[in-house]
């Protein structure tokens, strides 16, 4: 009964009221995901504060992935049984905390501390919001809630970052500043949810829906499979670049500006975003493909960068991985939620992330850990590598499948 309740909901709401809805969950993806990425240009004024190691700094990074991570395995599926709102209101208040323990950060400790609510806020709001995205979308504009979906969080990067980095250049004091801004913008996100349109029918089952589970409807199970290598590739690579893109322009330049190390990560997602944004009308398969295949010049280019070619290689490498990272990630996610009906899209949403997060935190801490103990560019030229291999193999598993797909289309045809 309540697999159809979603889309009966949202039609009894008036036109101008899902609207401003869905501009809502909208904005609540890209404030997260902007809150996620502000502190990048920031970890090279907390190294000079505080004395951090490239290790520390991945382990701050890593763990809001890894408690988004737990998050998503625990709430992810909690929305569809107690309400889209309830889940988004609550995650924004705790950002909102979040937020204040980033402001008056003395060390490593609280901003680890910072991290890890945060994480939990973006793991359990990411699922809701975007389920809700797709439980909203207007019906003459097919695939928009997936669009939305994809460019949203990659915008919200962008703007986290840039904003980020100007305030650390115009602004006194921008290890607080940011912070102040994020936390009223969440609370007003917070009460204004409570006015939104819920889509939603509360039923049982919110107890059990809180066991750590991953859960792949059959019918996206194929296309989870086929995209995965290039879900993982490009998200290990995101990975690098938002924690230690700024210690990789340092050196390679050690002179250049100090808002270089935030604009490296700023490249990569707002190519990410105008990416998913004109690549949306392309076949699927074939954006992941393409983005997949995108991934090995742009490791090639990050490297030559450390062997003579300057910041000039690695904000082309830059930008060459958020055009790869854009053009797999919406291609994954339409080929992903393509055929899941409604009931189950947020727990498809939260596997997705599950796996795209841990894609960017392990190797994240893996490349610390190395950097301490083999020197950056030892650290870079592994981690290219690694990234190289999962991209390769992405290419293969998605020609082999396109190929098969053609031989029996053409078998059909005779």
């Amino acid at each position: 009964m309540h697999s159809a309740s979603n889309g009966a909901v949202a039609q009894l709401a008036r036109p101008t009221a899902l609207r401003l809805s869905y501009v809502l969950d909208a904005s609540i993806l890209v404030m997260l995901l902007a809150a996620s990425s502000a502190p990048t240009p920031l970890y090279t004024t907390y190294q000079e504060q505080w004395g951090l190691t490239a290790l520390t700094v991945t382990v701050v990074f890593s763990a809001y992935a890894l408690a988004l991570l737990l998050a998503l395995l625990t709430t992810g599926r909690l929305s569809d049984h107690v309400g889209r709102r309830p889940v988004l209101a609550g995650a924004l208040a705790l950002e909102a905390v979040a937020m204040i323990l980033f402001a008056g950060a003395d060390g490593p400790t609280v901003l680890i501390l910072a991290r890890i609510l945060q994480g939990i806020a973006t793991g359990a709001a990411t699922a809701a919001a975007g389920a809700a995205l797709l439980d909203i979308e207007d019906p003459r504009h097919p695939g928009r809630a997936a669009l939305t979906n994809s460019i949203a969080p990659v915008a919200g990067m962008a703007a986290g970052v840039l904003a980020a980095t100007l305030l650390i250049r115009f602004v006194p004091g921008p290890t607080t500043t940011v912070y102040v801004l994020l936390t009223s913008v969440f609370a007003a996100q917070a009460v204004a949810v409570t006015f939104s349109v819920e889509t939603v029918h509360r039923h049982t089952g919110a107890w059990r829906s809180l066991r750590p589970r991953v859960s792949v409807p059959l019918e996206a199970r194929r296309a989870l499979v086929l995209s995965g290598m290039g879900v993982m590739a490009i998200w290990a690579l995101g990975g690098y670049y938002s924690s230690l893109g700024p210690a990789l322009v340092r050196a390679v330049a050690p002179a250049a500006p100090h808002a270089a190390g935030g604009l490296v990560f700023f490249t990569v997602t707002a190519a990410a975003a105008l990416t998913v944004w004109a690549t949306n009308r392309i076949p699927a398969v074939t954006t992941v493909l393409a983005g997949s295949a995108a991934v090995l010049p742009a490791v090639a280019l990050t490297l030559a960068g450390l062997h003579g070619w300057g910041l000039t290689a690695v904000f082309a490498g830059a930008a060459l991985a958020g055009i790869a990272f854009g053009s797999v990630s919406q291609g994954a996610l339409r080929m992903t939620l393509a055929k899941v009906s409604s009931r189950q899209r947020a727990a498809t949403l939260a596997t997705y992330y599950v796996l795209s997060y841990l894609s960017m935190s392990l190797p994240a801490i893996a490349a610390g850990a190395a950097t301490v103990r083999y020197g950056l560019e030892t650290a870079v030229h592994l981690y290219g590598g690694a990234v190289s291999l999962l991209s390769l193999a992405a290419v293969l598993t998605l020609s082999l499948s396109t190929l098969r797909r053609g031989q029996r289309l053409a078998n059909m045809s005779k």
